[in-house]
């Protein structure tokens, strides 16, 4: 017997992908508010560079009416905005059943000692002041989905 007839031939399984690397593939969708466009693209930009699908809105109600018409993974928002604010937007979309746990992050450039409370109140899950560190946001969202 040859050499060659005494190896068996190699069995070749189909490739398995790894849960972990499936969720990374997976891209979710983020609602970004503000009325300062720069600050819009700033957050859409550290977001998209997260891995993120961002839609973004320049006014509280141009927000409820896109997230009326899709469902976010997470909603980023300005609070001091014209007409309808931030607070009143948290609020507006609590009431939605299909955002009722969706994570919800006020970033504002109100720091008094009682706005956390005020947002968390208003339905936010987590807030951040002005200026917004990238790390800090991506940080943030992350804690608040898990």
């Amino acid at each position: 017997m040859s050499a060659h007839a005494a190896v068996a031939p190699a069995r070749v399984e189909s490739p398995q992908r790894e849960p972990a690397l499936e969720l990374r593939t997976v891209r979710r969708h983020a609602l970004v508010v503000d009325d300062n466009p720069d600050i819009t693209d700033m957050l859409a930009a550290v977001l998209r560079h997260a891995g993120y699908n961002v839609s973004t809105a320049h006014s509280a109600q141009n927000a409820l009416e896109a997230a009326l018409a899709k469902q976010f993974d997470v909603v980023i928002s300005d609070i001091g905005m014209p007409g309808m604010n931030g607070y009143e937007l948290a609020r507006a979309l609590r009431a939605v059943p299909e955002y009722s746990t969706t994570p919800l992050v006020a970033v504002t450039g109100f720091a008094m000692y009682d706005d956390r409370d005020r947002a968390v109140e208003a339905g936010f899950d987590a807030h951040l002041s002005k200026p917004i560190d990238p790390v800090d946001l991506t940080r943030t969202i992350s804690g608040v989905r898990h």
